[in-house]
């Protein structure tokens, strides 16, 4: 049984990786940095409601590292990482007290994390507050970016709703 929940996992962080990929190709869809569809997420949100929180770190720290270095942005990772751990942590706090049916609304609120904990850590390493000016800009692409990826992984996980019993 562990070994088959380890193979999945290892499927999920290689679609979370290849989305990632795909994503990063694409030119930006804002002059502001750092706005993106977030489409990895979608696999990250379905790990979750899958395998758990513990399982869902695994794959987001393994997409991240695996991604920055795919890439080439190693100077991008403490970004990545301080978004990513933020939203994953605010989706696995929601997750207790909004119901799957709303993964759209969970997924919003954690992708308003992701743009604040990057936010945030910008700030730190810059030593430029007035970068706080980005964030109603980087709070409304996150609740559009993050509705859309909350309701594909719904969508996801309804599709695929107990083919994956562990």
């Amino acid at each position: 049984m562990k070994i088959r929940k380890i193979t999945f996992a290892a499927l999920l962080t290689a679609a979370a990786l290849g989305m990632f990929l795909i994503e990063a190709q694409l030119p930006a869809l804002t002059p502001v940095p750092g706005v993106k569809p977030g489409l990895s997420n979608i696999v990250t949100l379905f790990c979750l409601y899958t395998l758990g929180g513990r399982w869902a770190l695994r794959i987001l720290l393994c997409r991240i590292l695996l991604g920055s270095l795919l890439t080439g942005q190693v100077s991008a990772l403490a970004y990545s990482l301080s978004g990513g751990l933020a939203a994953l942590a605010l989706s696995c706090l929601l997750r207790r007290f909004i119901p799957p049916a709303q993964l759209w609304v969970i997924s919003a609120f954690s992708a308003m994390a992701h743009g604040l904990g990057q936010l945030c850590c910008a700030v730190l390493i810059t030593g430029t507050p007035a970068l706080f000016a980005y964030l109603p800009v980087l709070l409304l692409s996150g609740i559009l970016s993050g509705a859309f990826t909350g309701a594909a992984a719904r969508a996801v996980l309804v599709r695929l709703e107990g083919r994956f019993v562990f």
